[in-house]
């Protein structure tokens, strides 16, 4: 019989990857209404405030140093995988962009736990060979059109989010909003100083200002939630469940843009979103 805290769990992980997936459907629509930086950077500091918040709400002690420096080499890191994916979804489709980005992101975690923890068991096998396939259908020409658009970018997009994944998780058990307080923190700081060495900045226009600003939200709640889901339960449930994010990302753009697949590459959709769970299993 399941416990409340397996509940939950499970509970959190689900809330993880619906909020992550609407923060990259939200991001990456902005991005395709402002440049990428500005959305960044004002998602960012939305993200910071409402971490900053939480933790003085939730009363958490103050964090060790070393987990300050795991969080915020997490936050240069993972800003880069989110600048990637914001721009291979401005260019690209985003049902092609978030399940190959979430595929690397998961994969990247279990080959360090192979290094760390030994070999994988059949359900790693198996989502790797399923990965593999669905990323050569998304990745294949078909006919004059070649490969989709941003799929580089969505690559770089899931080694970004992966590094993001296995860095955070060396923070200390029950540090959550000041860890990733400073990864945020890291982030923005790293977009700030390259607006103001480029001299490059452009606000947001009002109409786009309420999508930055969702970004923001969904994707600090999206990390929490994950934390939290982790702590209450098994790492294996929260892993599995928030990894599901692509689902709500793809599920947006095919109700809200109406983007259309080929059936090759709607396969390929389907065999990385298959994959994702698969490779975060343990």
């Amino acid at each position: 019989m399941a416990t409340l805290s397996d509940l939950a769990s499970v509970a959190f992980g689900l809330s993880s990857a619906a909020t992550w997936g609407v923060g990259d459907f939200s991001g990456g629509l902005a991005t395709r209404r402002t440049p990428v930086r500005t959305v960044i950077i004002v998602s960012q500091i939305i993200g910071l405030v409402t971490l900053v918040v939480l933790a003085l709400l939730r009363t958490e002690a103050a964090p060790l140093p070393e987990d300050i420096l795991w969080g915020a080499a997490a936050g240069v890191v993972g800003q880069i995988g989110l600048v990637a994916l914001y721009r291979a979804m401005a260019i690209g489709q985003m049902g092609i962009a978030a399940p190959v980005t979430a595929v690397l992101s998961a994969t990247l975690p279990a080959l360090f736990g192979v290094i760390t923890q030994g070999s994988p068991d059949i359900l790693h096998v198996v989502g790797f060979a399923l990965a593999l396939a669905g990323v050569w259908l998304l990745s294949r020409p078909e006919g004059a059109k070649g490969r989709p658009a941003g799929l580089l970018l969505a690559l770089i997009g899931g080694c970004g989010f992966g590094g993001f994944l296995i860095l955070i998780a060396q923070v200390h058990a029950n540090a959550i909003f000041w860890p990733l307080s400073a990864a945020r923190a890291a982030s923005l700081a790293v977009q700030v100083g390259l607006a103001l060495w480029t001299r490059r900045f452009d606000p947001p226009a009002p109409n786009v200002l309420p999508l930055i600003i969702l970004a923001g939200l969904m994707d600090a709640g999206g990390n929490a939630f994950f934390v939290f889901a982790e702590q209450a339960g098994r790492l294996d449930v929260a892993g599995v469940l928030s990894s599901l994010y692509p689902a709500t990302t793809v599920l947006l753009a095919v109700l809200i843009l109406k983007e259309k697949l080929t059936r090759m590459r709607l396969l390929g959709v389907l065999l990385t979103l298959v994959a994702v769970p698969l490779i975060a299993a343990k």
